[in-house]
């Protein structure tokens, strides 16, 4: 059976999970401090040693969230990188809807 489409999302399906599989390796590992600090002093080598593709890299360098997703990044492991750069897991959710995230949370409460 086909899931229906969600314009705008991208679906973390198995396709994505297996795209996203270094990625998201590498977002766990920032569980230690210890590989917090080895991300903070050479990101690039840092995702090289996870062997991160292109898009991957490029879009750890650029910050983008919604590339990241694109490239097989799942949330639960970007809000690992997320907090390397000081964000939560709102600001995420206000990145992906293009929304401060004042606004965001508004939203959020307004589904109460």
């Amino acid at each position: 059976m086909a899931l229906p489409e969600i314009p705008g999302t991208t679906l973390f399906d198995g396709t994505q999970a297996m795209k996203g599989y270094a990625l998201n390796k590498m977002c766990f590992s920032f569980n230690s401090a210890a590989n917090r600090e080895e991300f903070r002093r050479d990101e690039a080598a840092y995702c090289a040693k996870y062997g991160l593709d292109a898009a991957q890299r490029e879009a750890i360098a650029s910050r983008d969230v919604l590339g990241l997703i694109a490239a097989g990044g799942n949330v639960y492991y970007l809000a690992k990188f997320a907090g390397i750069l000081g964000l939560d897991v709102q600001d995420l959710g206000a990145l992906q809807t293009g929304m401060s995230k004042a606004e965001f949370k508004a939203k959020l409460l307004a589904q109460r």
